[in-house]
């Protein structure tokens, strides 16, 4: 099974919210380029399909974490697995079409140059990070308030807005803290700086 097919089992199997099929059927359609995306242009994820397999790198990471006793118990995180599906395959929503294909000169094994693709960025809608992904999921289904933080502010420290709201996010909102760490485990541990270019 490659990650798009996962990535819509897990999704069809834990996300039955009202809308969560319309935005599915996005997602696959001709005006998204969610399976085909990278998940970044120069760091993890930066080649063909990047997007599709570090967002199911995120929810096995995700759903891991939560899953541990002591996360459970001395933490309180239990939620239920439509919302760590939600939270874990969407929380990078804001890639989509964002990317664009580019060349540059290299030069090849044999020292000559030639022209060689790369991604650049092409935002249509410059929204911010977590707070696009948000965005796009509204227009589809409705998002609990947990939710809604743990996505928006899944980036952790190092997003670039006030450490003092970014900690007291991650202090209200305990799901935002667990999909930060599972975003960076997925981001730095499997996914690295690989690349197929």
């Amino acid at each position: 099974m490659n990650k798009k097919e996962e990535f819509i089992q897990i999704y069809e199997n834990n996300i039955h919210r009202r809308g969560a099929d319309n935005l599915l059927a996005w997602l696959k359609s001709e005006d998204s380029d969610f399976f085909t995306a990278p998940s970044s242009t120069r760091y993890h994820g930066s080649y063909e399909g990047g997007l599709v397999e570090h967002s199911v790198n995120v929810y096995e990471c995700l759903k891991d974490y939560l899953s541990r006793e002591r996360t459970k118990t001395h933490y309180g995180m239990n939620y239920s697995d439509e919302t760590i599906a939600i939270s874990a395959l969407l929380h990078d929503l804001c890639k989509v079409n964002f990317y664009a294909v580019d060349y540059r000169n290299a030069k090849n094994e044999h020292g000559i140059w030639e022209k060689v693709p790369y991604y650049t960025i092409k935002d249509q809608m410059p929204y911010g990070h977590g707070e696009k992904s948000v965005y796009m999921i509204s227009g589809f289904m409705r998002l609990s308030r947990e939710e809604a933080f743990a996505i928006r502010y899944h980036m952790g420290f190092s997003g670039i807005e006030d450490k003092n709201t970014i900690g007291r996010a991650l202090e209200m909102f305990p799901l935002a803290l667990a999909l930060n760490v599972a975003d960076m485990e997925a981001s730095y541990y499997l996914e690295g700086n690989k690349s197929e270019n």
